[in-house]
C-alpha cells in the first residue's frame, strides 16, 4: 500500500478500492492520522484544484468525496480514540427557509476530507440554532449555505444573531451558494465568500492561517 495509490483511487472515485487500501494499511499498523494527512487530505486538495481549474465537474467531485468517505468512515472511530490533530472545527448548515443540501453536504465532505472536524446542522437552520451550536461546539469556522435568493437574507439574520449573542469575535464566518456573491458577503459582514465547496476549504485554510 502506498499513499500515492490511495490518493490516486480517491481522485478516480473508486470507493471499493479506497476502502480495501485503507483496510490493508490499518492491518499493517499504519496510524489512522497518517492515512488522513498523507492520503485523503492531499487527494481532496488535488480534486479541489482540478475542479477550480474546470478540469472536473461537481458530479465528479462528489464521487471523489464519496470515495474519500470509504476510508474516512473506517479511520474516524480510530481517530476519535486518539489525540487527533485537526486543522480546526467547522459548523456547517443551510440557513432558515432553505431545504437544499447537496452543496452543503459537499462542503461538509470536503471540509472533513481537508482535515477539519465538522458539525453539520443540516438544512433550514434558524439563527438561534447556529448560536446554540457555536456556544456548545466552540468552532473556529461557521459556514452558511443558501441556494435560493429568497433565503439569502437569513444569512444576514444569522450573522446578526451571532453578533447579538457576543460570539462574533471568536469565529470566522463564510457564506456560499448559487445566488451568493462576494459583494453580498461583504455587505452582510461575512469574513469570506466561497463560490464552491472546494473554495470553502481553501478559504477556511487561508483565514485560519491568518493570511
Amino acid at each position: 500500500m502506498s499513499y500515492e495509490e490511495i490518493r490516486e483511487q480517491v481522485a478516480k472515485g473508486n470507493a471499493p478500492k479506497v476502502k480495501e487500501l485503507t483496510e490493508a494499511a490499518l492491518a499493517q499498523g499504519t496510524p489512522p492520522q497518517e492515512i488522513l494527512q498523507e492520503g485523503l487530505i492531499p487527494a481532496m486538495d488535488t480534486v479541489g484544484e482540478k475542479f477550480q481549474a474546470g478540469e472536473i465537474f461537481v458530479s465528479e467531485m462528489m464521487i471523489a468525496a464519496r470515495a474519500m468517505y470509504a476510508s474516512l468512515d473506517l479511520i474516524k472511530p480510530l481517530l476519535a480514540t486518539q489525540q487527533s490533530v485537526t486543522k480546526g472545527k467547522a459548523i456547517v448548515g443551510t440557513v432558515k427557509g432553505d431545504l437544499h443540501d447537496i452543496g452543503k453536504n459537499l462542503v461538509a465532505m470536503l471540509m472533513e476530507g481537508g482535515g477539519y472536524e465538522v458539525v453539520d446542522l443540516g438544512i433550514n437552520v434558524p439563527p438561534s440554532k447556529f448560536v446554540d451550536a457555536i456556544r456548545e461546539q466552540n468552532p473556529d469556522i461557521v459556514l452558511l449555505s443558501a441556494l435560493l435568493t429568497t433565503t439569502m437574507p437569513a444569512m444576514e439574520e444569522t450573522i446578526r444573531a451571532i453578533e447579538a449573542a457576543g460570539l462574533r469575535g471568536s469565529i470566522a464566518i463564510g457564506v456560499g451558494g448559487a445566488p451568493v456573491t462576494q459583494e453580498f458577503a461583504e455587505r452582510i459582514g461575512a469574513d469570506f465568500y466561497a463560490p464552491d465547496a472546494s473554495a470553502a476549504v481553501s478559504q477556511a485554510n487561508r483565514v485560519l492561517a491568518g493570511s
